[in-house]
């Protein structure tokens, strides 16, 4: 007997969610799909019933991933308090340490550059994610918000990819700190 539309679309989700645990976690190269199915509970021979291949999944699983963070950010207060919440979330050690459920951004920025076919999906998600920064936290000024979002989303993810590429914790936190302190 066949599955129901709905079985089929959960079995979607659930090789979505543990992709992108993998790929933040592994790197795209370092997860296989084989891998991937095996964490969703799944043989890996469905796997191209649900994607053309494995970059149409990296593709779908960064877009969606990032669609979630860029949404997630409503739970923070509009205000300079929510912000600094944000960013003391963001520059933890926690965060550092759990990759898997962490930044996509930090995780993946450096591998999506070396395949094409991500650069337009992360481009275009990006930009959502810095508009979503820039409208819902407070700037300096209006005319400064989007200027101010970028540089410091990019001080963050830059300053967590070098916590996590240092093999001295007490370096990494400083650096997560040096980072904090200079941000709005």
């Amino acid at each position: 007997m066949g599955q129901t539309a709905a079985e089929t679309a959960q079995k979607h989700e659930r090789i979505l969610d543990e992709s992108i645990k993998l790929f933040r976690d592994r790197g795209f190269a370092g997860a296989s799909v084989g891998d991937v199915m095996k964490a969703a509970g799944l043989t890996h021979g469905p796997f191209y019933n649900h994607f053309a291949s494995k970059e149409a999944l990296m593709a779908e699983c960064l877009t969606r991933d990032m669609q979630r963070d860029t949404a997630s950010y409503d739970r923070y207060p509009a205000t300079e308090k929510g912000l600094a919440q944000f960013v003391g979330e963001y520059l933890s050690m926690q965060h550092r340490d759990s990759a898997a459920s962490g930044c996509n951004v930090a995780a993946l920025s450096s591998e999506i550059r070396q395949h094409e076919e991500l650069r337009e999906p992360f481009t275009m998600q990006l930009k959502a994610l810095i508009q979503k920064l820039a409208t819902h936290f407070p700037w300096r000024s209006r005319r400064s918000a989007r200027g101010d979002a970028i540089h410091m989303y990019s001080a963050m993810v830059g300053a967590m990819i070098l916590s996590r590429s240092v093999s001295d914790d007490k370096f990494a936190r400083e650096i997560l700190e040096e980072v904090k302190q200079r941000i709005p």
